[in-house]
């Protein structure tokens, strides 16, 4: 079955049903889903739900948008966290210039100490990057030459050269639903490149819903979508790039894959 390896469940969006998204997902051949954390505040919140379902997991993290105002620089906290059994990784983390609704040496240092979390708890960091391809890759290889890590850039929207960039520092790299979007060429070929053992797919939602549902909200089973596009863009069938990308989630979320 395929992994969403990126959505938001405790958002209002889904405050409803979320009982039905999960199950929706479930029919839709979606395995295991995995929900973000944003805001340290609220990590509870986040992972109250991975409790409540078997196949939902959770992570910790201050989203770029929250660093003005959440304690994303507390390292320890994290790192508490992380000791739960349903948390399975660090972020979303990293940086965003395209809003900047935080400064950026705020971004940055919330960033830089999330990695560090990462690096002690063993568990693969959730990096957002937007508008930020240079100061990203920076900060990334400047984590490593402090310590071993590894993670993945989600909702991948940069450039090739990003993507590359990525995989040689030894990271992953997640496709949502803006890949099939008409004007997404560059994410196209980010994709194209991508090393098949390096690929990762989700929903971001709700968020970003993929081609046939673009403008409805986003949940997890549209993640199926992705897939689907992808698998066309690398030439695999649908069984072949599912087998892939769960594979590959599997070895970087060793957690789940131990739980």
């Amino acid at each position: 079955m395929l992994v969403d390896s990126h959505c938001h469940l405790d958002f209002p969006d889904f405050a409803d049903e979320l009982d039905a998204v999960v199950d929706r997902a479930k029919a839709a051949g979606i395995g295991t889903l995995v929900t973000i954390g944003t805001k340290l505040s609220e990590a509870e919140k986040v992972i109250a739900i991975a409790e409540r379902f078997p196949n939902v997991w959770a992570t910790v993290g201050v989203h770029p948008h929250e660093a003005a105002v959440e304690p994303g620089e507390d390292t320890a906290r994290l790192v508490e966290l992380a000791r739960h059994p349903k948390v399975v990784g660090i972020g979303e983390t990293g940086l965003d210039y395209y809003y900047e609704h935080s400064p950026k040496d705020r971004q940055a240092a919330c960033f830089r100490a999330h990695i560090a979390a990462a690096r002690a708890t063993g568990l693969p960091l959730i990096v957002h990057t937007r508008d930020a391809d240079a100061d990203t890759a920076a900060i990334l290889r400047e984590g490593l030459e402090q310590g071993a890590y590894t993670g993945l850039l989600h909702c991948f929207s940069s450039s090739k050269e990003l993507a590359e960039q990525a995989v040689k520092l030894g990271l992953y790299v997640s496709f949502s639903g803006i890949l099939t979007f008409k004007s997404a060429e560059a994410v196209r070929e980010a994709a194209r490149a991508v090393p098949e053992d390096r690929l990762l797919v989700e929903t971001d939602a709700p968020y970003l819903a993929p081609v046939p549902m673009r403008g409805k909200r986003n949940e997890p089973a549209f993640v199926a979508h992705t897939a689907k596009r992808l698998a066309e863009l690398r030439g695999l069938s649908a069984a072949a790039l599912e087998a892939a990308t769960t594979a590959n989630f599997h070895r970087l979320f060793r957690k789940v894959a131990t739980a």
